[in-house]
């Protein structure tokens, strides 16, 4: 095959792939901020510029293109959660804590839906949540040192996880207190969670490491 023909396929690949890209965060902001009955297939194709045909070509159906932007909207909460390497544990927590209520207060709307039954209940996004809930967790633990400590390390890190996620379905219908005051209280009660968990265990180095850290970022005198 000659070059001029590779170069060919190739930006017709990478056209293919900048479309459905587009189409999903076209979909994500959509999704995010209106009812899933009330974001039309026409609404979408319309916010990115190509026909109705088109975007049926690339997911098939409405609960496809839904499923995909959960997915996708998946990932991209991943990355921005994703630690730093350079930066203790307790700091990467309290720093993903504001970057995933930062998400979800954006995505209000779309984030109440799966939350509180509705699409959540669908199998498929189901699936990615509970993907998604499984890799937090295991970050989690890792940024503790408990990655090793057994299913206690694991259940505590998800029942946080599960406290988070209702605390969020509160906050994002009151809006009664500032996200500083949130970040605090989910910061403390992890490393409650955490603590619990390496205590039985049997190795709580891993957590009391940082605690002075922790006592910085509640701005309280760390226990004697």
């Amino acid at each position: 095959m000659s070059s001029g023909r590779m170069d060919e396929r190739e930006r017709t690949y990478k056209s293919r792939d900048e479309r459905h890209a587009q189409l999903l965060a076209v979909g994500l902001q959509l999704f995010s901020t209106l009812p899933y009955d009330d974001v039309s297939i026409d609404a979408i194709a319309a916010g990115a510029g190509v026909s109705k045909g088109l975007l049926y070509h690339y997911f098939g159906s409405k609960r496809a293109l839904y499923v995909a932007v959960v997915q996708y909207a998946a990932g991209e909460l991943l990355l921005a959660l994703a630690p730093d390497p350079k930066r203790p544990g307790v700091d990467n927590a309290r720093r993903g804590l504001e970057a995933y209520l930062g998400f979800v207060s954006e995505r209000a709307d779309a984030y109440l839906t799966l939350m509180s039954g509705g699409l959540g209940a669908d199998p498929e996004v189901q699936a990615t949540l509970e993907a998604t809930r499984e890799v937090i967790a295991a970050q989690l633990l890792v940024g503790a040192k408990l990655d090793k400590a057994g299913p206690a390390a694991r259940l505590a890190a998800r029942a946080w996880l599960g406290g988070v996620e209702a605390g969020s379905i509160d906050w994002l219908r009151r809006r009664d207190v500032d996200m500083a005051v949130l970040v605090d209280l989910f910061s403390a009660s992890l490393f409650v969670h955490l603590l619990a968990a390496a205590r039985l265990s049997g190795d709580t180095s891993g957590v009391l490491d940082g605690l002075p850290l922790l006592a910085g970022l509640l701005k309280v005198p760390p226990p004697a």
